[in-house]
């Protein structure tokens, strides 16, 4: 069985951020996708201190699903960097767990 992950993706727009929900959800990259509407982020771009409004997705996933999820979010963000990063899941309750491989497989 492979390790659940969760994943966090930056977005230009909450139409950015839904498109690729709905896409990672219909290929069953994704077991769940949250729309995080209203971050703040502040960052160096091209040697410059920038700041915007973004929308942040938390994307469950598994590490076996990365590559083909990086991949596909590539494809949809408007970004030239889209930030792509996961954080491994140590506990999670058994229900949710069920549940979860459940929706991805």
């Amino acid at each position: 069985m492979s390790e659940a992950i969760l994943v966090l993706c930056s977005c230009a727009s909450t139409e950015e951020a839904e498109k690729i929900a709905r896409k990672l959800l219909e290929e069953k990259l994704a077991a769940c996708v949250q729309v995080n509407p209203g971050i703040k982020s502040y960052y160096h771009w091209k040697e410059k201190l920038e700041h915007s409004e973004e929308v942040q997705i938390s994307i469950k996933t598994t590490c076996e699903k990365w590559d083909a999820l990086e991949t596909r979010i590539k494809s949809l963000h408007s970004y030239e960097i889209p930030e792509i990063l996961s954080i491994r899941v140590d506990q999670v309750s058994a229900p949710y767990l069920e549940w979860f491989f459940q929706s991805i497989n």
